[in-house]
């Protein structure tokens, strides 16, 4: 049975993520936290985390983790199929569609009226994921409640991504670093 909740879950999510991994953050968020309760808040910060260092597609790595933190190797893969089957569904037929009708008018109508919707789910999992950091697990958001050393490393990694060429992979090494040396 729960590999079927994982499969159904993350089909659900594959189904609706338009605009890839961070759009999909929303959606993963509610089945994983508020509708089955597999994971507090904390740990779907720590999912995304790792899910951001290793390579693949966001969504598809937050899959295979939940699958596997639920009911192992069975569920990941359950949960990763869930995940990947819609896509693959999917791109055939637009990709079909797409080559007959590239030139259209209509559909270049459809695809720049979904980007607003696009950038509102990657802003909403960015808010999400940023007050989780810098707020204290479950403290309300005072200023009392701040995590001042994470604010910090915030503000330098985001310098850092914006106004020089160092690799984001560098970049998180780096907050890595100074977090353990905030931390001693």
């Amino acid at each position: 049975m729960i590999y079927l909740q994982l499969f159904l879950s993350f089909l659900q999510i594959g189904l609706f993520s338009f605009g890839g991994g961070y759009a999909a953050l929303p959606l993963i968020e509610n089945q994983v936290i508020t509708l089955h309760h597999w994971m507090t808040v904390s740990e779907f910060t720590d999912l995304i985390t790792i899910s951001q260092m290793t390579p693949g597609p966001i969504a598809v790595n937050s899959a295979t983790f939940v699958g596997i933190r639920i009911a192992g190797i069975p569920g990941a893969v359950a949960a990763t199929a869930g995940c990947v089957f819609p896509s693959c569904i999917i791109i055939f037929i637009l990709a079909n569609l797409y080559l007959k009708y590239r030139n259209g008018s209509l559909l270049n109508g459809a695809l720049t009226t979904l980007r607003p919707a696009v950038v509102a789910m990657i802003a909403s999992a960015g808010l999400s994921i940023l007050l989780t950091a810098f707020f204290q697990n479950g403290q309300k958001i005072t200023l009392n409640g701040i995590q001042w050393e994470m604010v910090l490393i915030f503000i330098l990694c985001f310098i850092l991504l914006r106004k020089t060429k160092v690799s984001p992979v560098a970049v998180m090494l780096l907050a890595g670093v100074m977090k353990v040396l905030f931390s001693l």
